[in-house]
């Protein structure tokens, strides 16, 4: 089956390889020149471990091929829209500009009598399928729905760092479809999962929009309401670590999303949960679960800068501050909504010299305004040579490896350290002659 992929952003790019890794002959189209020209030379535009091999493997097989010109897609049985859609510069609803140029772009090589299939790959806005409808109808008048075109919507759960294992072995498969023909296409080309027992469920396409949106919003709300039990944990001298274990054991909750932290980042929980409010208001149904998440989310981040100011005694102004990892989670250079944008700019604006470090993300952090006025270090040890304290922000496996040892060696002394992540053995450090500060421990 030939697949047209609009867009090689980061779903559009993980998902063409991964159907042309089905067999699927897929052209990914990309209107960035530079983002096409990297792809083209055998360069991978964002960091995603396992991603360059698949790309590199399906290319040199002919299956998988870029394209900047729309054209390329016609033939093409299924034409998927993975363009962004960003948060609008005003409100909080998703920008489809980029998406709605796409749909009358593809207008222009749908052939009459040739039924082609539509599906939204991108996160968009309940209503999207019928307002691509609207838009082929006004771009092409002379074809017929149901006939010539469907729309469709397949919403989907890539996880940063893990994509290509969610892609392969996903926890379910959405469709939403309107038609037979459209739920033929699509659960045909999902065949090779149904091997693994992927469950694949059929619904509307207005249901399959919010799914996509209400599964964040759950993921948003767990790790504020589990931030908050790590604060209840601190006040009371209980451990947070069993008691989301505890929680985790229970299967009506699970133990996945139970992890304390600095808040949640990246270019989805913020978004679509600030989205689905919005959309909520909207409609007359206020969402308060969900406006909760948001507000203790934005508190938390505020916090970090408390809890490293409270460690150095209450003054950060002239102190050395190391911050070990940048990106909004591991295994990827994401900087998108980074709770580091926060607390480097913070740190520095109340006078501390601040010296940063991510395995990743430097690279990508060195061309953000938030991070002009602090020090890029090339490794782990050098960023804590000489700091006053340690904030370790990202759960980086590297940082994992960090011996309570060699941390006193090299930090000033005391060395204080402040785990966002609960990455330490705090017993080894305060063993060691480290100040430790964890999250939700006594």
């Amino acid at each position: 089956m030939r697949i047209a992929m609009i867009g090689a952003g980061y779903v559009g790019l993980v998902s063409a390889a991964c159907f042309s890794e089905f067999g699927s002959e897929v052209v990914c189209i990309e209107a960035d020149p530079r983002r096409l020209g990297a792809l083209l030379s055998g360069d991978i535009p964002f960091f995603e471990p396992g991603l360059r091999q698949m790309v590199s493997r399906n290319f040199k097989a002919g299956r998988l091929t870029f394209s900047g010109e729309m054209a390329s897609a016609r033939g093409a049985r299924i034409i998927f829209l993975a363009v962004g859609t960003p948060r609008q510069a005003q409100g909080a609803r998703a920008d489809l500009g980029a998406l709605e140029s796409a749909v009358r772009q593809v207008a222009g090589v749908l052939v009459r009598g040739d039924r082609s299939l539509l599906v939204t790959k991108s996160t968009v806005p309940v209503g999207t399928a019928r307002r691509v409808e609207e838009i082929l109808a006004q771009e092409r008048p002379d074809l017929c729905p149901e006939q010539d075109h469907d729309v469709a919507s397949n919403p989907e759960f890539l996880r940063e760092g893990s994509a290509l294992e969610d892609f392969l072995r996903p926890d379910r498969v959405v469709l939403g479809v309107r038609s037979d023909f459209a739920w033929k296409l699509l659960s045909g080309l999902y065949g090779s999962l149904s091997l693994r027992d992927v469950p694949i469920l059929r619904t509307d396409r207005e249901t399959a929009e919010l799914i996509k949106y209400a599964t964040n919003g759950f993921l948003a709300t767990k790790i504020s309401f589990i931030n908050e039990m790590a604060d209840l944990c601190e006040a009371v001298g209980a451990d947070v670590a069993n008691l989301a274990r505890g929680l985790g054991m229970d299967r009506r909750i699970g133990p996945k999303f139970l992890h304390p932290g600095p808040g949640f980042g990246g270019s989805c929980l913020p978004k679509d949960t600030a989205a689905l409010v919005e959309f909520g208001r909207e409609c007359g149904v206020r969402q308060r679960i969900l406006e909760a998440a948001e507000e203790i989310n934005e508190s938390r981040r505020q916090q970090v800068i408390a809890r490293v100011t409270k460690a150095v005694g209450g003054e950060v102004r002239g102190r050395r501050i190391a911050v070990l990892g940048l990106s909004f989670k591991p295994e990827t250079d994401d900087l998108r909504e980074a709770v580091s944008r926060v607390v480097v700019p913070g740190l520095v604006t109340r006078g501390a010299s601040v010296v940063v470090y991510d395995p990743v993300a430097n690279a990508a952090a060195t061309g953000l305004p938030e991070f002009r006025d602090a020090e890029f270090a090339a490794s782990a040890g050098a960023a804590i040579e000489r700091a006053d304290a340690m904030l370790l922000l990202t759960e980086w496996n590297e940082f994992r490896g960090m011996d309570p040892e060699s941390i006193c060696r090299l930090m000033a002394s005391p060395p204080v350290v402040i785990d966002m992540r609960n990455v330490f053995n705090p017993q080894a450090m305060r063993n060691a002659g480290v100040h430790y500060h964890g999250i939700g421990v006594p």
